[in-house]
């Protein structure tokens, strides 16, 4: 009679360990850019990121060639504080109503024009250091150049 259980125990641990795993090896975006901006005063510059994540054809580019990249993540991980400003279209990718403001805000502050993507480097202070875009670069010559920005 308890050999249900066990095997329920089994799959529960499973997924557990799992979810754990994966969430170990997510990348390191804060959810809120107030947080970011607090831990960017710590003495990491700020990556604003400006994308359009299902439609903007760069944007899914970058994600895909550098955010997602083990070497971007391993260095951003100890060098950098990451925000991303989405501005999905598709309904199903809706973000909820007081993320949308905040990116609203934060377009109407540095991205009036409507750049995507738009890179942004700020410090502690919220001044921007410097800005790119998308470019066909490896993760490691992305990071040379947003090191460049910061100094």
């Amino acid at each position: 009679m308890l050999f249900p259980q066990i095997q329920i125990l089994r799959k529960t641990i499973y997924i557990l360990t799992f979810m754990s795993v994966m969430t170990a090896f997510a990348q390191d975006w804060v959810a809120h850019y107030g947080e970011a901006l607090e831990m960017a005063k710590e003495g990491r510059p700020l990556i604003l990121v400006f994308s359009g994540s299902d439609w903007c054809t760069p944007c899914i580019k970058l994600d895909r060639n550098i955010w997602r990249s083990e070497v971007f993540k391993a260095y951003a991980k100890e060098n950098y504080v990451l925000y991303k400003a989405d501005f999905p279209r598709k309904k199903i990718n809706g973000l909820s109503e007081e993320k949308i403001k905040e990116n609203r805000a934060l377009a109407e502050k540095y991205n009036p024009k409507g750049h995507f993507p738009l890179i942004l480097v700020l410090d502690g202070k919220a001044l921007v250091l410097g800005s790119t875009g998308y470019h066909n670069w490896s993760p490691e010559e992305y990071i040379a150049y947003l090191n460049t920005l910061v100094k």
